[in-house]
């Protein structure tokens, strides 16, 4: 067992190499992953271990407005606060306030800073056809789907997608990750 100091150098070094270079040290995987070097290494294996693909991150601008929408959504509807809240305890009158005043307060924001439309703007639960040229992201097909468009069904779900996008600016520096600040009163 390594000892207590050398395994916090360990997790340092890797907490920086990660980091840094978004990778752990080679000397550490093979001493940690493949202790006691049960399966020998080639030295072209050794200068390269494999990692796991890397997830595709969005574009900074892009990540930012989603943390940016989110803090929207708390700062006038407390949307985050209701949904972090275990609400089991609660009797069904008290939440059924309590879910009218967020819903309205949530509704409004995201009317003024998104505006969205229908994707099929036909009635639900009413027969649709689907034509030819589908883009599997705006209609989802569900059940038994066979032939080849066009293709008759029932609307489910009209769908919705964004028509137009209205943010304030980002704030600078390290706010864009804030959802909503502590707050604390002082007596």
């Amino acid at each position: 067992m390594n000892g207590f100091w050398e395994r916090v150098a360990t997790a340092f070094r890797c907490f920086f190499s990660i980091w840094l270079h978004g990778d752990i040290p080679n000397d550490i995987v093979q001493k940690w992953v493949n202790p006691g070097g049960q399966v020998p290494q080639t030295p072209a294996a050794q200068a390269s271990v494999p990692r796991p693909k890397e997830v595709q991150r969005p574009a900074s601008e892009a990540f930012d407005r989603a943390v940016q929408m989110l803090a929207l959504l708390q700062r006038d509807g407390r949307l985050i606060d209701f949904l972090a809240e275990n609400i089991s305890t609660y009797p069904d009158a008290q939440l059924g306030a309590a879910v009218r005043t967020i819903h309205e307060a949530c509704r409004k924001a995201l009317e003024h800073y998104v505006k969205l439309e229908p994707i099929l703007n036909s009635e639900e639960d009413r027969p649709v056809t689907v034509q030819g040229g589908l883009d599997p992201a705006t209609i989802k097909l569900l059940g038994n789907v066979t032939g080849a468009l066009p293709i008759r069904g029932v609307l489910r779900h009209k769908g919705w997608q964004v028509k137009e996008v209205n943010l304030p600016p980002l704030p600078q520096g390290s706010g864009r990750m804030v959802i909503a600040a502590a707050e604390v009163e002082i007596p």
